[in-house]
């Protein structure tokens, strides 16, 4: 048998080394954009926009280490633990109470701190309760339990702030000033309450200030009345980012007014806000066809999707606040309308999916779902 040349046999090894390296790579590349990856596949199926939404939250024990009246009706609480993880202005934490029931606050203290997360609870005397059991039971010493952060209000790059915060809005709306003024990026504040003994932070918030103490405006209610929006706004330079944070009527007034404003303003907002009820007062049963898990579960009126899904087909189906804003419980839909009633997802979001804890099918229809 004829011997090949040493040179062009090293020659052949490369071409089909680098062509099956090619091969793998393109394969490995195919394998990460399927929307099956990683794998193997969650024992309870969870729909979502990619690998985040698919991923539960990462749950930590703290232990209170300081609690602080930080203004009337309202207690500032440091969680201390090892290795947690970083966060950015906007995250919020799941805080699972001695009751296991569990609550959304938004993270108020500093990134650049490492060990520690600063959440603040105001008392909300006709709540659910969520907030009373933070004020009478967490003290300095008591281990709590949580989960994230996660951050569904990021703040986005802009040219140009305004932040508008109202009451405990004030929490995520904060770490935002500071990072802007880190950056040097130009800012505007309004932060308005009841009067300036129920304004948490606002000693903090006055000193942000700085030289340039008209980019502050503190409105307490009790004092001035009600904040001009219209003139905030007005003055706001083209194509800024508006964050808003406080009070639905609050949010609902920015809303109103922007189209009003300078051109390319953009509205970000956070409502941490019981859902919006039924425009007719009224629920209707309905079904849910559950595409992957071959069931077909039936929701009657005074009951969420989320609770018939677990009590019928499910049960370790994730999911938190049962308001519609913390977004654990996002599912695709593959089939049917939907009355949505979350203050969370986008106009593109809604297309495809829902939060099952509160959004419900449309005048009792049927609704597909990709679980």
């Amino acid at each position: 048998m004829p011997r090949i040349p040493y040179a062009p046999r090293i020659r052949t090894v490369l071409v089909v080394t680098a062509a099956a390296l090619a091969a793998r790579r393109a394969l490995r590349g195919r394998i990460k954009g399927s929307p099956l990856w990683p794998l193997p596949a969650l024992d309870h199926p969870i729909s979502g926009r990619g690998r985040e939404a698919q991923a539960p939250a990462r749950t930590h024990r703290l232990t209170v280490t300081e609690r602080v009246a930080e203004a009337t009706g309202v207690i500032r609480l440091r969680l201390e633990g090892a290795d947690l993880p970083d966060w950015e202005p906007g995250a919020h934490l799941d805080l699972v109470l001695p009751s296991g029931t569990v609550r959304q606050y938004s993270l108020c203290g500093s990134p650049a701190t490492p060990g520690s997360y600063t959440i603040a609870v105001r008392l909300i005397e006709d709540g659910r309760g969520g907030s009373q059991e933070a004020h009478e039971l967490l003290h300095e010493g008591t281990e709590v339990t949580v989960r994230g952060p996660r951050n569904r209000f990021p703040l986005h790059d802009s040219h140009a702030y305004v932040f508008i915060a109202g009451g405990i809005g004030i929490t995520p709306i904060l770490p935002m000033v500071r990072q802007a003024e880190r950056e040097g990026i130009p800012w505007r504040l309004l932060y308005g309450g009841r009067s300036r003994a129920s304004m948490p932070f606002l000693a903090e918030v006055e000193k942000l200030a700085g030289a340039g103490a008209d980019r502050v405006t503190v409105v307490a209610e009790d004092e001035d009345g009600r904040p001009d929006l219209a003139a905030l706004l007005a003055g706001a330079p083209p194509h800024a980012a508006v964050y808003c944070c406080g009070p639905e009527p609050l949010m609902d007034a920015v809303a109103a007014l922007l189209p009003d404003a300078p051109e390319g303003l953009t509205l970000h907002t956070e409502r941490f806000a019981p859902a919006t009820p039924s425009p007719t007062g009224e629920n209707a049963p309905f079904e849910v066809e559950l595409r992957r898990t071959g069931r077909t579960v039936t929701v009657p009126a005074d009951t969420s999707a989320l609770r018939a899904i677990r009590d019928q087909a499910l049960p370790d189906l994730p999911y938190s606040c049962e308001q519609g804003f913390c977004g654990t419980c996002q599912q695709r839909l593959l089939a049917g309308e939907v009355e949505h009633r979350d203050e969370l997802l986008t106009d593109a979001e809604r297309d495809d999916s829902l939060l099952i804890c509160v959004s419900r099918a449309r005048e009792g229809g049927r609704l597909v779902l990709d679980l």
